[in-house]
């Protein structure tokens, strides 16, 4: 099974995205919690892990950024 991990600072919060082949041309990202064990949140699919990583990173940017809107 081959697995990248990539590392992102999203308004100054750390996480941690793992992404999975699920096929040779589809990749899967989630969030990795501190224990290394997946969250609930719904993966991020793409071609390369990269574009995987990537996609889940500018949720969880907008994520926050509607959160920092409502408060």
């Amino acid at each position: 099974m081959i697995k990248h991990r990539f590392e992102e600072t999203i308004n100054g919060r750390g996480y941690k995205i793992e992404v999975l082949a699920v096929r040779p041309d589809r990749w899967r990202a989630y969030l990795v919690r501190r224990t290394d064990g997946p969250t609930a949140l719904m993966p991020f699919y793409g071609r390369t892990p990269d574009e995987a990583a990537r996609q889940l990173a500018d949720w969880l940017t907008r994520a926050h950024g509607t959160a920092n809107e409502t408060s």
